[in-house]
């Protein structure tokens, strides 16, 4: 599998089934195929992609660099668990840096960001209970397109980066369904997004990128993940107290 496109030389192979075996990987870590928190069996997943375990663990290494992946001492691998403190330090971080980018956007877009902001506005699939890439990637590209058109490449990056992270949360997020008041609600967002940018206003801009952040779903994730971490407490209280009387 990983075979097709790789050069003769030795070395440029095995970093080329390294970069594939990466990305394989961590597609099915995205789409919540390897659990968080379950155990990657090496060996079967190395005779999956149909590669040996050296490129696959040198894989493992860069995706525990991005936070995806966790290994120990022996080399055992897991899939990073979905914690409440990572979601809400996402969306903390995305608090100040989408809207950042969205009131940048509106100072500085050209006219070929506002056709692609525009373009991607109209490719907008809703995202209900069990997406697939397709409308996923749809929400990415505008996002995208909002972050590029603020012309500051670091801010730029940094939410690229936080985007694969976010969306493991958007998919726990995504359990509990969407109402269609939900929806129409995230679809207003979007198009008041790009009706801001386009007139120029970035206080309008920031001001509903704000907005959105706090009613998405990784703000519902930290929700979900807060209560859930909540729980095991109360119910711990519950019997402290039921020992006393």
């Amino acid at each position: 599998m990983a075979e097709s496109n790789l050069a003769t030389n030795g070395a440029t192979k095995m970093a080329t089934k390294a970069e594939v075996a990466y990305e394989l990987v961590r597609d099915q870590v995205l789409r919540g195929d390897l659990v968080p928190g379950s155990v990657i069996q090496q060996a079967a997943l190395a005779r999956q992609l149909g590669i040996s375990t050296t490129p696959l663990r040198e894989a493992l290494r860069r995706l525990m660099s991005d936070g995806l992946v966790e290994l120990d001492a022996h080399r055992d691998a897991r899939v990073t668990r979905l914690t409440a403190e990572e979601a809400r330090d996402l969306v903390e971080l995305r608090r100040s840096l989408d809207p950042l980018a969205a009131g940048l956007a509106a100072e500085r877009r050209t006219r070929q960001d506002l056709d692609q902001i525009r373009s991607t506005a109209y490719e907008l699939l809703p995202l209900r209970t069990d997406p697939g890439p397709a409308e996923l990637s749809t929400h990415r590209r505008f996002h995208v397109a909002i972050y590029t058109a603020s012309h500051n490449q670091m801010l730029v990056q940094t939410l690229d980066g936080l985007w694969d992270k976010a969306d493991r949360y958007r998919r726990l997020a995504l359990e509990d369904g969407r109402t269609e008041e939900d929806l129409d609600r995230t679809h207003a967002e979007h198009l008041a997004l790009v009706d801001a940018i386009a007139a120029g206003d970035s206080e309008t801009a920031a001001a509903v990128m704000l907005a959105h952040v706090d009613a998405s779903l990784g703000a519902h994730a930290v929700a979900r993940l807060t209560s859930a971490a909540a729980q095991p407490v109360a119910r711990s209280l519950r019997g402290i107290r039921g020992a006393r009387t």
